[in-house]
């Protein structure tokens, strides 16, 4: 059986989020001892035990949360129904004493979806290979899926049911590159439907391709909609219209996104002004 850190390595090689939960403290009576640490999933399951009973329930539950806000946190438990302490919970248990644990949220920081298994969308995969993503590509083309390389998961199937399916989560990166523009705005949508937070939502097309989706989505969502984390045409202006030179400025724009770079300089302009040499 796999140890618990064993765990941890395997569910982050599959993309997958998970909270870790910590009993950090021990006043008194308790079936827990501090060190004793669970792994939580998204859909409830858990690997190793903070006591049993119904104190780790309680903490299975709590750590489902975390998913929503992906935030830490630490919370004192009182296991003794009827006595108020400040600062804590009060479970119903007749242990008597209380114990703290500390809830730590460990998801993929760089997941991106490749919605679109095509030129663009390989070299984009070689290029951000390298710099810690886990790529997660979408296609409902079998034979285009199967040849590609350096992604960490292939999903084959209608775009739209990846997102349906929960494949998405907040926080994650977007690119949208399908064979067909009629797919692409189904993606877009269903992703401003779903009001999923993502960190970043580009999308392959001309600018005027991009003013007939934007009438599109305004007309379908009303004209305040926020689009201020969609990024269309995709990628920096960095010149060239190769695959493997679109994938390379797409890959810029995601680590600017990524790093909360809302400008783009060349680093040789962040000299001081005296040492300037041109």
């Amino acid at each position: 059986m796999d140890s618990l850190f064993e765990k941890i390595y395997h569910t982050r090689q599959q993309g997958q989020d998970m909270v870790l939960v910590t009993a950090i403290e021990k006043e008194g009576e308790g079936p827990v001892e501090v060190g004793k640490k669970m792994l939580v999933y998204e859909d409830g399951t858990s690997f190793g035990t903070v006591g049993g009973g119904a104190l780790e329930l309680f903490a299975q539950k709590k750590a489902q949360e975390l998913f929503k806000t992906r935030r830490p946190v630490t919370e004192k438990y009182v296991l003794e129904q009827g006595k108020v302490v400040e600062n804590a919970k009060t479970l119903p248990m007749i242990c008597g004493g209380s114990v703290t644990f500390f809830y730590d949220f460990i998801g993929v920081k760089n997941h991106v979806h490749l919605f679109g298994a095509g030129h663009v969308g390989q070299a984009l995969a070689n290029v951000l290979k390298p710099l810690n993503f886990h790529i997660t590509v979408i296609d409902d083309r079998p034979v285009i899926l199967e040849t590609f390389a350096h992604a960490d998961h292939k999903v084959l199937g209608p775009f739209i049911e990846h997102i349906d399916k929960g494949g998405v989560k907040p926080g994650h990166y977007v690119v949208v590159c399908t064979p067909s523009h009629r797919y692409d705005y189904h993606v877009l949508n269903r992703l401003l439907e779903s009001k999923i937070d993502v960190g970043y939502m580009g999308m392959l097309c001309s600018p005027s391709k991009l003013k007939d989706y934007l009438a599109k989505t305004r007309d379908t969502f009303g004209q305040d909609i926020n689009l201020s984390g969609f990024y269309s045409p995709i990628g920096l202006d960095i010149g060239g219209g190769s695959p493997e030179e679109i994938a390379i400025s797409i890959a810029a724009e995601l680590l600017a996104v990524h790093h909360g770079r809302t400008t783009i300089r060349h680093m040789r302009e962040l000299l001081d002004a005296d040492d300037r040499y041109w």
